[in-house]
């Protein structure tokens, strides 16, 4: 348990029945008149909805307990992507719909952040870019590269992304992962 006093950006609280809710900001205001209140924006750690929330000042609140793990993806199971822990090695099955989108950009031997609440996997954190080669893409024509148009590219991963013209299938190129957005040749 903690205080509203306490709350900083990225910590999870537990709200409303035990849903999981990360701070994203915070603020303390102290009106002239009446008591002070802090001034919220929550995001749902496994949703992603966020929401706004005043708290009064000094109000207990239940903080959740979440523990997150340098982890590398080895391999497909079925419907469960499985990471292995890098400091103890112990294989970890994390369902689809908490990879989510984050499978788009991951290969085997992938590194990435895992976050666990009670033993249970919450979400998955890619490195903001990856390095993908397109496996499939359309040649551009010629004279086509000066306009800056792009073209729908296929990634090994088979995600489809935005590329310009110039790129040709066998590229490797960067990709942000939180928006699928092409960033570069790599």
């Amino acid at each position: 348990m903690a205080t509203t006093n306490d709350l900083k950006n990225g910590l999870v609280l537990k709200l409303d029945g035990g849903e999981l809710w990360s701070v994203v900001e915070f603020q303390h205001v102290k009106p002239g008149k009446g008591g002070a209140f802090v001034r919220t924006k929550l995001k749902n750690v496994l949703t992603g909805k966020t929401l706004d929330r005043t708290f009064n000042a000094g109000v207990k609140v239940d903080v959740a307990n979440v523990d997150k793990r340098e982890m590398q993806y080895s391999y497909l199971d079925g419907d469960d992507f499985v990471f292995m822990d890098t400091e103890t090695y112990d294989m970890v099955n994390v369902a689809r719909s908490v990879v989510g989108d984050a499978a788009n950009y991951m290969l085997e031997n992938t590194t990435a952040t895992v976050a666990f609440n009670e033993g249970n996997p919450l979400y998955v954190d890619l490195p903001a870019a990856a390095e993908l080669t397109i496996s499939h893409t359309d040649p551009g024509l010629q004279g086509d590269r000066s306009t800056g148009g792009t073209k729908p590219a296929t990634l090994e991963t088979g995600a489809e992304i935005k590329v310009p013209l110039f790129i040709t299938t066998g590229e490797k190129v960067k990709v942000d992962t939180r928006t699928g957005e092409y960033l570069g040749r790599a």
